[in-house]
């Protein structure tokens, strides 16, 4: 089989032999690889590591590989949202996937587990402030995978579907789409200690999450019909805004991927925990133990 070609305006790759924004060469991704969204908490993540082996920062995207108990991890922040994830991804997936030197696809497939850390807001009553949730199923709000062929069989159609039913979808504010979390690594990440559900992934902080300031929502009862929304027993948890392309299109490049955040704010206690940075370490912890 022909080997597929990535011209220079497509795969853009530094003088010092690094990929464009991520400024990592091949040599420095491990196969375990965690992503955080604050290029501080990279810091948080790192000192676990019994030793470090790399450290670079480019914008927003810090990244350190590094040893914990005989396991080699990359910890890469990405910065807030679903448009980061789709740099992050397509450039971690040509470190693991394309020979730099060539500009050839590698004949070879590397598949990358990767798991999100993050925080976000409890939507359910069992999903109070503290909660470490687990993310089955993501609803993208941002209309990424959209964008690229294959979307449909990366996406739960049913649930797709079910969901613009249910809430009555406006198609103005764009096509949701339904990614779904790697069964395995989902399973060794979660295990029986965290809340398992369906994540919506935001385009936005403000109204795409229902938080009216001086502008008007679209559609002001849209939260509620997502807090009422129940299908196959899952139900809406949480909402944050990177899950739902980190599946999508780990899914179309064939990486495991699994997204788990801890509760900052539940919205229907209107309650949130500004000062969460020392208790997160907690998630951090039992995911370096279980990648």
């Amino acid at each position: 089989m022909e080997q597929k070609y990535f011209a220079e305006s497509e795969l853009i790759i530094n003088p010092d032999g690094s990929v464009f924004h991520l400024h990592l060469k091949p040599e420095h991704l491990a196969d375990k690889v965690i992503l955080v969204g604050d290029p501080g908490r990279v810091s948080l993540v790192a000192s676990h590591f019994d030793r470090i082996e790399d450290e670079v920062s480019s914008r927003e995207f810090r990244t350190v590989t590094g040893f914990y108990k005989n396991k080699r991890i990359t910890v890469q922040s990405t910065g807030i949202g679903c448009d980061n994830i789709d740099i992050v991804m397509n450039e971690l997936d040509a470190l693991a996937n394309i020979d730099f030197s060539t500009r050839l696809q590698r004949s070879e497939h590397r598949t990358l587990n990767i798991v999100r850390i993050g925080t976000c807001g409890g939507l359910q009553p069992e999903c109070p402030i503290g909660t470490f949730v687990a993310s089955v199923k993501s609803i993208g709000f941002d209309g990424l995978l959209n964008f690229y062929a294959g979307r449909d069989e990366a996406s739960d159609l049913e649930y797709e579907e079910e969901f613009k039913k249910q809430v009555n979808w406006n198609m103005k504010m764009g096509n949701p789409y339904v990614a779904c979390s790697d069964t395995e690594l989902l399973d060794r990440i979660a295990a029986d200690d965290m809340v398992r559900g369906i994540t919506i992934a935001c385009g936005g902080f403000f109204g795409p999450q229902g938080r009216e300031l001086r502008l008007p929502l679209m559609d002001p009862k849209l939260n509620e019909k997502i807090e009422a929304f129940e299908y196959k027993g899952l139900k809406i948890n949480n909402f944050e805004m990177e899950s739902s392309a980190l599946s999508g299109l780990s899914t179309l490049m064939g990486h495991k991927a699994t997204t788990v955040c801890m509760v900052i704010a539940n919205r229907l206690a209107k309650e949130a925990n500004a000062g969460y940075k020392n208790s997160i370490d907690t998630l951090i912890e039992k995911v370096l133990e279980r990648i």
